[in-house]
């Protein structure tokens, strides 16, 4: 299945790396020495040498990683994620991240330079970027600082995300 580019993106097929520019920024994808992309108009085709099990699986993996490339620098990856719990918040600091959630001190993240970070308020925050691998990334670091608990569900989750609950201690006949 060939990889569309669309208006405003333009990619450089070059020996061993693909180039992809457009409006939101720019990114390359290095090759597998197996791996080899042609441009055909709007499109692009991979194809690998070879029909083996690692073959195919490089086929598939490489065409997602152009994708997600011509995507990135076209309309761009986001992750919205939310604070649950009392005096659970966020605050931006220049180009640290300030997490208070539950800990005596504030969990710091120093954000990375391809990455925006952006705060609606201060149990909301959307990680915004190109890279789709970077923005998951970081993403899943902010979220393991506090990873939502299945009891009273406090923590920092996906926006989305169902946290399955489960029920606290039962006191009844068999407790004792």
């Amino acid at each position: 299945m060939p990889v569309v580019i669309p208006n405003g993106v333009t990619v450089d097929v070059t020996a061993g790396q693909v180039c992809a520019s457009g409006p939101k920024g720019k990114l390359s994808v290095p090759l597998h020495p197996v791996v080899s992309v042609a441009k055909e108009g709007t499109l692009l085709n991979v194809s690998v040498s070879g029909t083996g099990r690692s073959e195919r699986a490089l086929h598939g993996l490489y065409r997602a990683l152009l994708n997600n490339a011509v995507t990135g620098v076209h309309s761009g990856f986001e992750k919205r994620l939310e604070l649950n719990g009392v005096g659970y918040q966020v605050q931006l600091k220049g180009k640290k991240l300030e997490l208070s959630v539950g800990y005596s001190k504030p969990v710091i993240f120093d954000v990375p330079s391809n990455i925006t970070v952006s705060l609606p308020d201060n149990t909301h925050l959307v990680v915004s970027g190109v890279d789709k691998q970077a923005v998951g990334q970081f993403a899943a670091q902010v979220r393991a600082s506090r990873v939502p608990d299945p009891y009273k569900a406090k923590g920092v989750k996906y926006a989305g995300e169902f946290i399955r609950r489960k029920a606290g201690k039962a006191f009844g006949a068999g407790a004792k």
